[in-house]
């Protein structure tokens, strides 16, 4: 019961990685605000089924839970969790940023709706959650975001929209600790590696059929469906308890096989320039500085 006497609100939180954490945050001792837009993985349709069901469940095994069913992409959204959590609560300690879509496209293909819902989703979704919580976490001083990165942000064939807005909330996340770290609130990523309907989706099983047919690499899936969301779920709620209380600004790669500190970016392979930087000047400094390069996965 480490976090007993605490609030949290989990967007996304109504299956997979969001569902756990709901679950063990509860088990912690935290009142939780269960935030699920109920689409599909693609985010079209909506129910508040899953949202009732988590909340349900945490109510019957003693805990409490309160279901919510905004859709994240929208400001009002944020602001709404926020007076549902202080109203129902009294009070709000904890935000994690988990909801998100897939729409994968291969570049040349995506649509400008595809690319602007999972923008909306996933960076503008962690982008209005946060604002409306900073605003209690900064009056009362104290509070602790934890947000969904991924792997994906480093590159990730057919997923452009998925890993533009990935990696942005890498970057949203260390100026949030920055901004909100002087009045006592720590803000993390995690990059999860876990088993869910969205990371095991049937456009990832049809993707890995051609890759194989092709003889191309592809994704282990016998390993990805050992990855299992409630060691991710763990981990995030250690991230809220005291324990974790000098760790802000973090950006760390979760899943069942461990957990690691992902490095933060430093310039590296520095090249002086010696004699001027028109083009042939730059041959000459330049020659054999970074060959080969390749995206990240090739």
């Amino acid at each position: 019961m480490r976090l007993e006497g605490r609030v949290a609100i989990v967007t996304g939180g109504g299956r997979g990685i969001g569902q756990q954490e709901c679950e063990q945050l509860a088990k912690a001792g935290a009142a939780v605000v269960v935030n699920d837009f109920g689409g599909g993985a693609d985010g079209t349709g909506g129910a508040h089924g899953p949202a009732d069901e988590v909340a349900d469940a945490i109510v019957a095994a003693g805990g409490k839970a309160i279901p919510h069913y905004g859709d994240v992409s929208k400001m009002e959204t944020g602001r709404d969790l926020v007076q549902t959590a202080l109203g129902e609560f009294g009070r709000l300690d904890i935000l994690i940023n988990n909801a998100g879509i897939l729409r994968d496209r291969m570049l040349h293909k995506m649509s400008e709706e595809e690319w602007d819902l999972v923008i909306a989703v996933h960076l503008k979704g962690t982008f209005a959650c946060t604002r409306a919580a900073a605003e209690v976490f900064r009056d009362q001083r104290s509070g602790v975001i934890v947000n969904t990165s991924s792997e994906s942000g480093l590159g990730n064939m057919g997923q452009s929209n998925y890993s533009a807005a990935k990696e942005g909330i890498t970057g949203f996340t260390r100026t949030a600790a920055l901004d909100l770290g002087r009045y006592g609130v720590r803000v993390n990523c995690i990059r999860p590696r876990a088993a869910t309907r969205m990371t095991l989706s049937d456009q990832l099983r049809e993707a890995v059929e051609r890759a194989e047919k092709a003889g191309e690499p592809h994704v282990d899936l016998s390993r990805l469906e050992s990855w299992t969301p409630d060691v991710v779920a763990s981990f995030v709620t250690w991230l809220c308890t005291d324990a974790a209380v000098d760790i802000t600004g973090q950006d760390f790669l979760v899943s069942s096989e461990g957990i690691a500190l992902m490095s933060q970016p430093r310039p590296s392979g520095n090249v002086t320039l010696e004699g001027g930087h028109d083009i042939d000047q730059l041959d000459a400094s330049l020659a054999g500085a970074w060959t080969p390069i390749k995206p990240y996965g090739a």
